[in-house]
């Protein structure tokens, strides 16, 4: 029955930017209200971006669903492992300053690390291509040792490859725990303060954040889920009552962001237009990686590659680069094309990318 209640929630319309074509905007939010009554999202925020100008924000359904709270441009967002592009980025702006090159190992950054982990370079821990053990739980991605980060920081570093360096694609938390590291070293600061100040701060960003859902932050909303974890048999499983979602994140580079559509907005602006790297180095964080054997990993599906933080769209035509994060969050750029969706949602368990794949297709005239 709570589901219900969510399914048949007015939705509410925020502002427009009048440089939005009437009939792409009618379209994406006759979409968006059949997306969230199929689905049951609460709430949630739309930006699109063409040409580096934000053409259309808006704000719909409920923000905090008990205390039917509004969902505004102001809304925070948890968009966990989007987190990955500031990290990424970071990375660039640090070779960029010829601190680090992509292509050496990681011990020449980072001193006292196991000896099968010595010749693994940056690219391959960016690229997910690395073979690291895993220091997060494959089931509820929680720490491995149930200690906290030192217990599990130990241990990970007794456990074997999972893989040969380079011949398969193993999304893990690790490899961006790595990549915190070297930027604290090589940035000489805390992970969190290098990227206020050489990303959040340069693209005037004053709503976006690091932190655990758990925090107390004037107007972010809640996370929800249909999904709660089985102890009994170590899943997840379905259930028809709307939960709240209780989160921590002790890898910032990996995950841990919280912000709005319009910050965000913000952020690819900036990425684009030269403010943060150079548009070579741009290039270089968006190709597509190759595995050893040639073939490009990635999650399958759309999702087919994956480049430098970035999942990737890999095709002829309307090729994209798309980060998501707890099955919530998603941004999708299409360089050629342009054009960039933000869709942040409160509702875990959501394939965020494929909607906003949708929603391109009223701008780039796909079948």
């Amino acid at each position: 029955m709570k589901r219900l209640l969510i399914l048949f929630t007015p939705l509410l319309f925020l502002t427009s930017f009048q440089t939005v074509s009437q009939s792409n905007f009618e379209k994406v939010l006759d979409f968006l209200e059949t997306e969230m009554a199929e689905k049951g999202i609460p709430g949630l925020q739309i930006a699109i971006i063409q040409n580096n100008e934000l053409m259309l924000s808006e704000s719909l359904g409920l923000s905090n669903v008990p205390f039917s709270v509004e969902t505004k441009k102001e809304t925070i967002f948890s968009i966990n492992s989007i987190a990955k592009i500031f990290a990424s980025t970071a990375i660039l702006q640090l070779s960029e300053k010829g601190k680090l090159q992509i292509n050496q190992p990681i011990s020449n950054y980072l001193n006292e690390l196991p000896k099968d982990w010595q010749k693994i370079t940056i690219k391959e821990l960016l690229s997910h291509t690395s073979g690291l053990p895993d220091i997060e739980g494959t089931s509820n991605g929680d720490l491995i040792g149930g200690k906290g980060m030192a217990t599990a920081w130990e241990e990970v570093q007794r456990m074997p490859l999972e893989f040969k360096t380079g011949t398969e694609f193993s999304y893990n938390a690790t490899n961006y725990l790595l990549l915190e590291k070297v930027v604290e070293k090589l940035g000489g600061m805390d992970f969190e303060k290098f990227i206020q100040q050489n990303q959040f701060d340069i693209a005037e960003m004053d709503k976006t954040f690091y932190g655990n859902s758990f925090e107390v932050i004037e107007n972010r909303s809640p996370t929800y889920s249909f999904y709660y974890f089985d102890k009994n048999v170590g899943d997840y499983a379905l259930k028809d009552q709307l939960l709240e979602v209780s989160e921590e994140f002790p890898i910032k580079a990996d995950a841990g962001a919280f912000s709005t559509a319009e910050e965000t907005a913000k952020w690819i602006t900036a990425l684009q237009t030269g403010k943060f790297i150079s548009q070579e180095s741009i290039d270089k964080m968006w190709e597509p990686v190759k595995m050893n054997n040639g073939e490009y990993g990635g999650f399958g599906g759309l999702l087919n590659a994956y480049a430098l933080g970035w999942p990737v769209i890999k095709r002829e035509k309307h090729l994209g680069v798309s980060a998501f994060g707890g099955g919530r969050a998603s941004i999708t750029i299409y360089p050629k094309d342009n054009l960039s969706i933000i869709l942040f949602t409160n509702l875990s368990g959501l394939p965020t990318f494929e909607i906003v794949e949708n929603i391109s297709k009223f701008y780039l005239n796909q079948d």
